[in-house]
């Protein structure tokens, strides 16, 4: 059972920054069914220009077959706020002048997509949530939602994801932007402003979420004689056109800047101090060739959050593997739930 759906949150949606969203929807999918217990709960945190449809996204992870599958759990995904796929964002029409935000649209920070969550969570009924899962944004989204409380997270999985994003990742989302403003009809507040810098931006994202090992197996030349019209060239253009034809240039712009703005620490003692208020059993995973979150990143998750496990994935895709290498995720997190599992009946025996 699937449902896709849109929440209209009849309030107002109070940002980070104090500034104010009205008539905020939020679109989201859902499959299986919540039992009685309301103890099956898996929410799904995406990343940067995904969307609530996880089974097809990270499908061999999630799926009917899979270890998340809707025949056992209650699977959730939000859309978050700014995205291109229904949830408010810039190209939502503004209530208060009856136009599209564009570049008018509010900046938001990580703390805010998970307050978001929150709303859909407390719309849905659930106050539970048996595992929360997300890689890269979605990871710094399912993060910041455990730090915060506002709902009983019993299992937190952080996969390629940070505490803080490292000045290395905004020097990379900051010449995206830089790529996108140099198209000039990007500030023509059109829903296809910005395309042709669109492009030349997730060019350059593909080279973090690459490696170069990646590059020479799939793009090599396998002549010697050409001197133009390069398999690599082609790839970025296309991966550029791709991106372009799901997605819009003001959406991946404020997403970017949400990214930027992701510190555990901010309004807490330390970095160090906001971490070890996360209570659920956490699995932290890193790639090991990943370059725009170095494992490195995820080490440091693992030690500064109470009791954390910490896994690491050989993979020649980079950051891209968290996406990829499925069977190996589900190797892992499964023998992570199996024995989070065996805790909690040795608890309850203990208690009893």
């Amino acid at each position: 059972m699937s449902t896709t759906a849109t929440y209209k949150y009849p309030k107002l949606f109070k940002l980070e920054s104090g500034k104010k969203l009205r008539n905020v929807e939020i679109s989201y999918q859902t499959y299986g069914k919540l039992n009685a217990n309301k103890d099956n709960v898996i929410w799904a945190c995406h990343a940067l220009t995904a969307n609530a449809d996880v089974l097809d996204w990270w499908d061999g992870l999630f799926g009917n077959s899979a270890l998340f599958n809707p025949n056992e759990h209650f699977i959730v995904c939000a859309n978050i706020l700014g995205s291109h796929y229904g949830t408010t964002n810039p190209l939502s029409i503004n209530p208060v002048t009856g136009q599209p935000y564009y570049l008018s649209f509010p900046e938001f920070t990580i703390r805010d997509l998970a307050g978001l969550h929150q709303l859909l969570a407390n719309h849905l009924g659930i106050n539970s949530i048996k595992v929360l899962i997300g890689g890269s944004l979605g990871g710094q989204q399912a993060l910041e939602w455990s730090i915060a409380k506002t709902i009983n997270v019993e299992n937190l999985i952080l996969v390629a994801t940070n505490a803080v994003h490292s000045p290395w990742g905004i020097a990379f989302n900051e010449s995206q932007r830089l790529a996108i403003s140099t198209d000039r009809t990007f500030y023509a507040n059109q829903p296809d402003g910005g395309l042709k810098g669109l492009k030349a931006a997730r060019s350059i994202a593909l080279l973090s979420y690459r490696t170069y090992e990646a590059y020479a197996a799939t793009q090599l030349e396998s002549v010697n004689d050409k001197i133009g019209n390069y398999r690599a060239s082609s790839y970025q253009n296309y991966q550029g056109e791709k991106l372009c034809k799901r997605f819009n240039a003001y959406s991946y712009w404020y997403l970017s800047k949400a990214m930027d703005s992701h510190n555990v620490g901010r309004g807490k003692k330390s970095i160090v101090a906001a971490l070890a208020e996360v209570e659920a059993n956490t699995l932290v995973i890193g790639i090991d060739n990943d370059m725009l979150f170095p494992i490195g990143e995820q080490k440091f998750l693992a030690e500064h959050i109470t009791d954390a496990q910490f896994s690491s994935i050989n993979c020649a895709y980079g950051h891209d593997g968290f996406l990829i290498e499925t069977d190996k995720l589900t190797n892992i997190i499964g023998n992570f739930l199996k024995e989070s599992s065996d805790k909690k009946i040795i608890k309850l025996h203990q208690t009893a």
